[in-house]
């Protein structure tokens, strides 16, 4: 089973200091300019570098704990690139309650890994969420931003291979 590494595929170049330092720049002049800032880095770099952050505290004039802390909290913020896709699986009350749990570990196993992560090949990310609002369909599954409710595992990798 693979472990919940960043993907292995083709090298792409690092975003260069100066690469963030504009993103910075353009969100800079907003009221709370630190979401809109890692918001833009994530939509740029598919992911938050962590050398943004000593760059983002510095142009704020906040710690780098301050901003770790942010990056941190908010489950759509990324320290790496996400796979080709996403599937994010809910973990709510309600969802357990119906299975979840063993549906989760039958997708995981299935792609390979032990935790959520990205698949070594890079094509897939798992990760957890916490409501998708489809209490009373769940389990529920979200791969590529479209909700899937009654989301047991040969649904999500039939959904999935069909995705491929």
């Amino acid at each position: 089973m693979q472990t919940t590494q960043p993907p292995m595929r083709p090298a792409r170049a690092a975003p260069t200091d100066d690469d963030i330092r504009d993103v910075i720049a353009a969100e800079k002049h907003r009221d709370g300019p630190l979401l809109p800032i890692l918001h833009g880095l994530q939509a740029r770099f598919d992911h938050i570098p962590d050398t943004a952050l000593p760059l983002i505290a510095e142009a704020l004039n906040l710690t780098r704990a301050e901003v770790h802390g942010v990056v941190s909290f908010y489950h759509d913020f990324r320290s790496a690139p996400a796979g080709r896709h996403v599937l994010k699986l809910c973990r709510a009350e309600a969802c357990q309650s119906v299975g979840a749990d063993a549906t989760i570990q039958q997708v995981l196993a299935h792609f390979g890994l032990d935790a959520f992560g990205t698949t070594q090949d890079g094509r897939l990310t798992i990760e957890p969420v916490y409501c998708l609002g489809l209490c009373a369909c769940g389990p529920a599954a979200m791969i590529d931003g479209k909700v899937l409710g009654r989301a047991d595992a040969p649904r999500i990798t039939a959904a999935l291979e069909v995705q491929a």
